[in-house]
């Protein structure tokens, strides 16, 4: 199973990649693939096409903040290759390199550029639209494929700047005028979006704001080891105030198109550590739609309830837009159940308390490694009396296991015999053979949300804890702690009965060995975690083990 495995994302790593169809949109061609699917009160007529040269010559409009630096192209206001400016793909580590140094061998310069989070790349596309629907006779509104003007190619938050606007403009010949504005807040990964539509016709106008997320899934992405080399969830999520948090693969979106009415909520794309979301207005009812497109690519999005503007008169339709990390304390203000996109699967009610204790005690260390070693202690304290029960259990097992092994030799031809005899000697000394095991499997909720807490949540990526671990998300660059777990690891495995049967016994002997290799390409965050936890257990196993052989 284990090879099978392996050969699968072997494959899906390393085997070729299907093609990926072009993004173009020929001359003449009407682009209403990707724009919602409305109901018959809203127009579902062609917004005028965008020929490919004119696609080529497109402007952008470049934005910076101290967080941020993205592109808005004009054709159509869409927001196009978003940088995270505070986190780089990879960071330098000083120790490393220093002995590397040391030792005459070359220093790899890590990639110290911004993640990208939306990308304009034809292979790995990921953009952030959004528009207009007119009702159905009236003339177009401007969607995504319409070009906008704009007075300036570039803006930035300046030093003592809390906030920037960056608007959009585009007029009809029936007096329709559409400003389309994007607002940035200093330290914030909000995109707040206005649209008012200024109708200066003698007639009424009457349509809907739409917003979506286009994005081609990564065929590229390696495995996470944090997750033991499987690769964390990629793709839709919505919330709804009926069914809360939901999962929408791409997979999902090829079997079944989304329609979805909700009172608030909002729609996104997420990966490992990082999200994207448009977050409509709370207060109205909101349409929830995905697509699959022809060419490999796939929506999600919602859009607005219908709103008529009178002659000679203004409405604004409102929404925003997050782009960045998953913290889920940021998350928590900006819309209800966001911070859920840091997924801890089925045991997020347990995972969710860890995280606060982990922030609580960071919040007070500034350490993220002196956290998990915090979080492993009151863990340990918590479950102490299970804990004790069950290395009480072992330390009996191991204090009778002479004799077992005796009738063991005694009764090597009489199976039947044997057993009986195993259990009345269980009988007499008070002892539970499975007294160890129950309160372990009690334990595995907890330590597998701990597991899911380090492997999504972005506060330890790239963050030191001391010496040669400047990043707890990577792997140990010198395998000492992986080293020291497996050491720790044949220490408890010696204070525990041995199996009776010899290769059972030979089996147990090389875990520690086997469990070595698989952590020396884990990260060193849940390396320390079970550092942590094995030293403890050594420790009070020790001094129970030291207390029952004393007392007889």
């Amino acid at each position: 199973m284990l090879v099978f495995m392996l050969w699968q994302a072997w494959e899906q790593d390393y085997g070729p990649k299907p093609p990926v169809a072009a993004i173009v949109n020929p001359e003449g061609s009407k682009p209403t693939e990707d724009l919602p699917t409305t109901d018959a009160s809203s127009s579902t007529q062609s917004p005028v096409a965008v020929p490919v040269s004119a696609a080529a010559a497109a402007k952008t409009v470049k934005i910076t903040t101290d967080v941020i630096a993205l592109e808005i192209d004009l054709q159509g206001g869409t927001v196009t290759n978003l940088d995270l400016l505070t986190y780089p793909v990879e960071k330098a580590n000083t120790v490393v390199d220093s002995l590397r140094s040391l030792v005459g061998l070359d220093v790899v310069k890590p990639n110290s550029a911004p993640v990208r989070l939306f990308d304009s790349n034809e292979e790995k596309i990921f953009v952030a639209q959004s528009g207009l629907i007119a009702g159905s006779g009236l003339p177009a509104a401007p969607n995504h494929y319409t070009a906008f003007k704009n007075e300036q190619d570039s803006y930035s938050l300046q030093a003592g700047q809390d906030s920037l606007t960056v608007p959009l403009t585009w007029t009809d010949n029936n007096g329709l005028v559409v400003t389309k504005t994007f607002s940035f807040k200093r330290g914030s990964y909000e995109i707040i979006l206005d649209q008012k539509v200024a109708n200066n016709s003698q007639n009424p106008w009457s349509g809907r704001q739409y917003s979506q997320l286009l994005r081609a899934p990564d065929t590229q992405s390696k495995g996470n080891m944090l997750t033991g080399g499987m690769r964390a969830y990629d793709g839709g999520v919505i919330y709804t105030e009926k069914n809360k948090y939901q999962k929408i693969s791409f997979d999902d979106m090829q079997d079944e198109t989304l329609d979805v009415t909700t009172q608030g909520g909002w729609t996104a794309m997420i990966q490992h550590y990082f999200a994207s979301a448009w977050i409509p207005p709370a207060d109205q009812e909101n349409h929830f739609y995905t697509k699959e497109l022809k060419d490999g690519r796939y929506v999600i999005g919602t859009y607005s309830p219908t709103i008529t503007v009178a002659a000679n008169s203004a409405a604004q339709f409102e929404s925003k837009l997050f782009a960045g990390p998953k913290i889920q304390p940021m998350m928590e203000k900006i819309s209800t159940g966001l911070e859920l996109t840091v997924d801890y699967s089925v045991l997020t009610f347990i995972g969710k308390p860890i995280y606060w204790l982990l922030n609580t005690i960071h919040n007070f260390i500034g350490n993220w490694g002196v956290a998990i070693i915090g979080v492993t202690l009151c863990i340990k304290l918590l479950f102490f009396p299970l804990s004790q029960a069950s290395f009480k259990s072992m330390a009996k097992m191991r204090k009778i296991q002479p004799r077992l092994k005796e009738l063991q030799e005694r009764f090597a031809d009489d199976r039947p015999r044997f057993n009986n005899e195993m259990m009345a000697l269980y009988k007499k000394e008070k002892v539970n053979p499975l007294g160890g095991c129950l309160p372990i499997l009690i334990q595995i909720p907890v330590f597998m949300s701990l597991y899911w807490v380090l492997s999504e949540t972005i506060e330890f990526r790239q963050s030191p804890f001391m010496f040669w671990i400047q990043d707890l998300s990577i792997q140990d660059p010198f395998y000492i702690l992986p080293l020291i777990m497996g050491l720790t690891m044949k220490i408890q495995q010696g204070l525990n009965p041995a199996p009776i049967d010899p290769i059972q016994a030979k089996v147990m002997k090389m875990f520690p060995i086997v469990f070595t290799i698989f952590f020396l390409f884990f990260p060193a965050g849940l390396v320390l975690y079970w550092v942590v936890n094995n030293t403890l257990s050594i420790i009070q196993q020790t001094y129970i083990t030291k207390q029952i052989e004393k007392a007889g």
